[in-house]
């Protein structure tokens, strides 16, 4: 099975992951940031991910170092997760509505990692999650699985463009890491 689990404990927060890539997207989530369990309860499920995650921050501070952290932490147990990588789509893309909101994203895991966010916010908030750090967490979160996002979206509502995002993401990884054969898809 392709599965990780991966601590980090540092001055600042104290993660636990699990994460199982051939799960049914069972979440088990409690980083103590509303939004963003919702959003990672929703990425786990469109992904069929099966992702625990157990967290602490200094969240009386603000919430930058456990969203931060978390992609950290994601984006290692993905690599991680997909081992040599030996058999896998490797591409994926996604295109999800959510009401007026519409998301695009297309992915790349071939251990080089970039993102491309095209997201504009107009609140700064969503409930207590900051929206400046929707693109901070794609871009750590890229950066630790070593892939390459590129990603867009439009419309009204930030709640319906994040999620749109998240699920976005979601579907592009499901059909990325799905097993295709049995070599690694790559002229290198």
């Amino acid at each position: 099975m392709r599965t990780s689990k991966i601590s980090r404990k540092t001055k600042e927060t104290d993660i636990q992951l699990e994460l199982n890539l051939d799960g049914t997207g069972i979440a088990d989530i409690s980083i103590g940031i509303g939004f963003l369990d919702h959003m990672l309860t929703s990425f786990a499920r469109h992904a069929e991910f099966d992702i625990k995650i157990r967290s602490e921050g200094d969240l009386y501070v603000d919430e930058h170092h456990l969203v931060e952290d978390t992609g950290i932490v994601l984006g290692k147990a993905i690599a991680e997760a997909l081992g040599n990588m030996v058999g896998i789509a490797r591409f994926g893309e996604a295109r999800i509505p959510m009401d007026e909101a519409l998301a695009d994203v297309a992915l790349d895991i071939s251990r080089r990692r970039y993102l491309v966010l095209k997201a504009d916010f107009a609140a700064p908030n969503v409930g207590q999650f900051n929206t400046q750090l929707v693109k901070h967490f794609f871009d750590t979160l890229a950066s630790n699985a070593k892939i390459t996002i590129h990603a867009s979206v439009y419309g009204d509502n930030d709640h319906h463009k994040i999620e749109a995002l998240f699920k976005a993401f979601a579907y592009a990884m499901k059909r990325a890491v799905k097993i295709e054969g049995k070599d690694i898809k790559s002229t290198k």
